[in-house]
């Protein structure tokens, strides 16, 4: 009976990986004028692991062409300097190839790195993502706290998982 237990687990996990590894869509519209002035609503590429916890990979903006890839990990300063009461704790990068440089310009003008703290990402929720720079004092300050409402989940490309950066956002959520 001991062995059956972790045999019927490792079993499970195999059967789950394919699809934890499925890429999908959430889309937000911004709650706030502040929001909107700065990204007017996105469309978050994730992937949902085997205990239900999700990675964000990329940023896609709704309203315009352009993507940012982002990437989890960062130093714990970009946490510290959340103002007091903020409830995110996950830590993302803001890969600077690409349009991510002039996303973390946009949201951190002025700062050499931009790092992205997010609380759970869950469909249906609306969500709470706060900027968070490091200027060239060394220094992590808070640059803006953007707000976002549930819009709905995008259906992936067919034969695709991933957009590719050149790929217009798909039409509508299902």
């Amino acid at each position: 009976m001991r062995i059956a237990f972790p045999l019927l687990a490792a079993c499970l996990a195999l059967m789950a990986t394919p699809a934890s590894a499925q890429a999908r869509f959430l889309s937000y519209d911004p709650s706030d004028r502040v929001t909107t002035a700065l990204t007017r609503g996105i469309t978050l590429e994730v992937e949902r692991g085997l205990f239900g916890s999700v990675r964000v990979n990329r940023i896609i903006s709704t309203s315009a062409r352009g993507s940012a890839d982002i990437r989890r990990g960062g130093p714990d300063a970009a946490r510290r300097a959340l103002p007091d009461g903020a409830g995110e704790t996950t830590v993302y990068s803001i890969d600077m190839a690409g349009d991510g440089r002039g996303l973390a310009r946009a949201l951190c003008p002025g700062g050499d790195a931009t790092f992205l703290v997010l609380g759970r990402v869950r469909a249906g929720r609306p969500m709470t993502m706060q900027a968070v720079g490091r200027w060239p004092d060394g220094q992590f300050r808070h640059c803006v706290g953007l707000a976002y409402n549930y819009r709905g989940e995008w259906a992936a490309p067919a034969g695709r998982s991933v957009l590719p950066d050149s790929a217009p956002v798909p039409a509508g959520p299902r």
